[in-house]
């Protein structure tokens, strides 16, 4: 009896975990198998088509297909190449073969004794520069600007940028332990000692120095975008927020003679901006305020707060915080404009969603946000008529402006 008892129980308890697998929901396998629509099913037969080998080598000689497998296959050699692309550019920068062609052609011979490098290896410069845009060649065997090169000598703050971008790679030389999270603060990180830094006003002149040269150097490409998609006229008073050295409120105040300015940023930022802004004869009306964000107080007055690629720099709750401190300090109906990239951007998606999010993950604060985030976060912390601006150039910034809310939202 005991051991039919038994097995009674063990039946029981049988039948019961059967029924539990039963319930249980079906593997993640076959759960995704089940969400398959159409258009899933299609491109998992694409995927399976070009992942073939006998079909590469198919659509590399058939007539039809041929110009789209070239396009392919040279399109996956740039990602695998990329970096060396990079370093050939870091290359003609750091030895300013550049500006050796801005007053015109010169032959290999001529440019191996200005650079100085041997004359086996300034060929092969040269030539690799060539293959990337960056030269062209030229009659008499001579090297001269291409179409790439001639844009970056147009652009300093590219220039400042490649520069700097040997601390990102050094930063990125382990990109999977960076992901998940086993390396420690890197190159970049310290370069921009703001970043998550609770006592950032107290850092030195000499600890802001390096990046508000590079921030300075980059700003009018930013201010150009901001210039063309809004007009500060309707605006009595600017307050730029992490406004650097003062160059975009130069700008601004050059297209606006009546727009009064006030930037504030940490203190030792705020006194070099003050050296600027008294440089270009803006201060009669224009001044720099030192402060914190974070912990401080926002100067009042201004009927249009500027946030100028700083957002993206830091994470939800500093952002939050910044947010909720702009909308008090700004009158009802009072306008935020930020500019910054942003994920998601037609067309510009490697800029954000690559470029910018590994940048930021090595920086070690921040990340990219898409307009439909930013617009979530400003609703929360009392703004409306959120809109995102089209901007001529989205990899480089894109522009969205909301307008403050009545007093009685609450802020906490």
């Amino acid at each position: 009896m005991a051991t039919i008892a038994h097995r009674g129980v063990a039946g029981e308890e049988t039948d019961a975990r059967r029924g539990e697998e039963t319930d249980r929901p079906a593997a993640p396998e076959a759960q995704t198998a089940l969400r398959l629509s159409l258009q899933d099913r299609l491109l998992g037969l694409r995927d399976k088509m070009l992942a073939n080998q006998d079909f590469q080598r198919f659509a590399g000689t058939f007539a039809l297909t041929r110009p789209i497998a070239r396009r392919r296959a040279s399109k996956l050699f740039d990602l695998c190449a990329g970096f060396v692309y990079s370093q050939i550019l870091l290359a003609c920068v750091r030895l300013k073969l550049l500006d050796q062609l801005t007053g015109g052609p010169l032959s290999a011979a001529e440019l191996s004794s200005r650079l100085p490098l041997p004359s086996d290896a300034t060929v092969l410069l040269l030539d690799a520069a060539v293959s990337l845009q960056l030269l062209q060649r030229r009659s008499g065997s001579r090297y001269g600007l291409g179409p790439l090169g001639a844009a970056l000598m147009g652009n300093p703050g590219v220039v400042a940028m490649i520069e700097h971008h040997a601390m990102l790679y050094g930063d990125l030389k382990d990109p999977v332990a960076l992901l998940r999270g086993d390396v420690g603060a890197g190159q970049l990180a310290a370069y921009w000692p703001y970043a998550g830094n609770r006592k950032a006003a107290n850092l030195s002149h000499e600890a802001i120095a390096p990046y508000t040269a590079l921030m300075a150097a980059s700003q009018p490409m930013i201010s150009q975008q901001v210039l063309s998609t809004y007009s500060f006229r309707g605006h009595r008073c600017l307050l730029d927020i992490g406004g650097g050295d003062g160059s975009f409120i130069a700008e601004i105040a050059a297209q606006t003679p009546r727009l009064r300015c006030v930037l504030f940023d940490l203190p030792a930022v705020a006194d070099q901006a003050s050296e600027r802004l008294r440089a270009v004869g803006l201060s009669s009306r224009a001044v720099a305020i030192g402060g914190s964000f974070l912990t401080d107080r926002l100067p009042d007055g201004a009927d249009i707060v500027s946030l100028v690629r700083v957002i993206h720099d830091h994470d939800d709750a500093d952002v939050m915080t910044l947010l909720r401190a702009i909308r008090r300090a700004l009158p009802a109906n009072g306008t935020l404009l930020i500019a910054e990239p942003i994920s998601g951007v037609r067309g510009a998606e490697p800029i954000g969603d690559a470029y910018f999010a590994f940048y930021l993950l090595a920086m070690g604060s921040g990340r990219p946000r898409t307009f439909a985030r930013i617009q979530e976060m400003l609703t929360e912390a009392g703004f409306a008529d959120i809109a995102s601006r089209p901007a001529a150039m989205p990899m480089l910034a894109s522009v969205i402006t909301a307008r403050s809310r009545n007093s009685s939202v609450n802020l906490a």
